[in-house]
């Protein structure tokens, strides 16, 4: 998945270090949430995956079924490797059905899935119609049981209509995801999540196990759903460039 091959694909890398870290956006998000990160990485040659329907892609159709997407993701995708893989919320998600899709294909798989503010695949409940609310409705809910929303978008016309459509797609998305059962990972995997969201560590572990044959490591930070805007520089620094060292990624 490097910059020359997928560049529709592909926000930021080129840093010249060895590990890449691949990063998948939450719901209705974007690979800038992620570009700024790179400045707080030593190491580590970061790259956010660009989803359609938003940023540098606001005028393609957003994928609306995860079978779909990453099929269309992996079609122009070249992984070299070593890398990993992180995502955020809905981006956990993606992450990990795009490892399993890179699995059935023989492709190298990523050397650490990091998986971020999401329970384990299978416990995953579908359905929910929050993709068929209106705009501010849509708006409305999800800031109600996540935040995250600035409150310049709810004030602005064109902000909310583009915020809310990113949003629709990607949770008509997650409510017709339907686990399938396969065989576990061979992938090391590690959990993060916000004290506040209701989480419970043994369960993220317990659950994330179900899915590889690797072990699980589990890290929690102050703050809810989103904790990474809250703690950014710990979860920078500290958590994902530690997970991504020589001594832990091998």
């Amino acid at each position: 998945m490097n910059t020359p091959s997928a560049p529709r694909w592909t926000v930021g890398g080129g840093s010249g270090s060895r590990q890449r870290l691949y990063c998948f956006p939450h719901g209705g998000g974007s690979a800038a949430q992620y570009v700024r990160w790179g400045r707080h990485m030593t190491g580590v040659d970061l790259v956010a995956v660009q989803l359609p329907g938003r940023g540098s892609r606001l005028g393609e159709p957003a994928y609306t079924r995860m079978d779909s997407l990453i099929g269309a993701l992996l079609s122009e995708a070249e992984l070299v490797a070593p890398y990993a893989f992180f995502g955020h919320s809905f981006g956990a998600l993606v992450a990990y059905e795009v490892t399993h899709a890179l699995w059935k294909a023989g492709r190298p798989l990523p050397e650490r899935l990091l998986v971020s503010s999401f329970p384990a695949p299978h416990v995953h409940a579908a359905g929910g119609g929050i993709h068929q609310l209106p705009d501010e409705g849509l708006l409305k809910e999800v800031q109600r049981r996540y935040g995250g929303i600035p409150d310049e978008v709810f004030a602005d016309p064109e902000m909310r209509t583009m915020a809310a459509a990113a949003l629709r797609a990607d949770y008509d998305v997650l409510e017709h995801y339907n686990w399938r059962s396969r065989e576990p990972l061979p992938v090391k995997v590690t959990v993060l999540a916000g004290q506040d969201e209701g989480l419970a560590e043994q369960e993220l572990a317990t659950g994330w196990q179900r899915h590889t044959t690797q072990p699980v490591t589990v890290r929690t930070f102050p703050g809810g759903h989103f904790y990474l805007h809250e703690q950014r520089q710990p979860v920078v620094q500290r958590t994902l460039t530690a997970q991504l060292s020589p001594s832990v990624a091998h």
